[in-house]
């Protein structure tokens, strides 16, 4: 008996902390409006990360794919000009979790799933824009206000 216990808390411990708490996609609130503000549903929206892409609609809620790499998006709508963005990839509390309570295996297998990070909940894209959304910018019930992406240096 004391040896299944033994065994089950080993393998407990070498499970990633937000494996446990988080799941391998989140939702991600996509809306686009035109530079005067007014809002366009039914944009053909294209999401991809190093996982690979996926696809919806904005006006509706996408399931993403964690990964510690940012996100690239896409929206295109019949005359008018592409809206792009990037959501920057930010580690969360199941990454900390790992770090607080000894799980450096937990971390490591945590960022190799993409289950420690997650990107900005609600974002609204504007077309003709290429705008940065990040989760460090969230105020609850509100999307994330987007930025112009900073120039490369040199």
């Amino acid at each position: 008996m004391y040896q299944r216990l033994c065994l089950a808390a080993l393998a407990t411990s070498l499970v990633g902390c937000a494996s446990i708490v988080n799941e391998t996609t989140h939702p991600m609130k996509l809306e686009t409006k035109t530079a005067t503000g007014e809002m366009v549903a039914g944009a053909e929206c294209k999401l991809t990360n190093d996982y690979g892409t996926s696809t919806g609609k904005s006006g509706e809620t996408v399931q993403v794919r964690r990964s510690g790499k940012d996100l690239d998006i896409t929206c295109k709508s019949p005359d008018k000009t592409d809206a792009t963005a990037r959501a920057i990839s930010r580690a969360n509390g199941g990454m900390a979790g790992n770090i607080i309570f000894g799980g450096g295996i937990g971390a490591i297998i945590d960022h190799n799933k993409g289950t420690a990070y997650t990107y900005p909940t609600w974002i609204q894209m504007v077309f003709g824009q290429t705008l940065v959304f990040d989760r460090r910018d969230e105020k609850e019930g509100q999307p994330v206000t987007g930025k112009a992406p900073e120039p490369e240096k040199k």
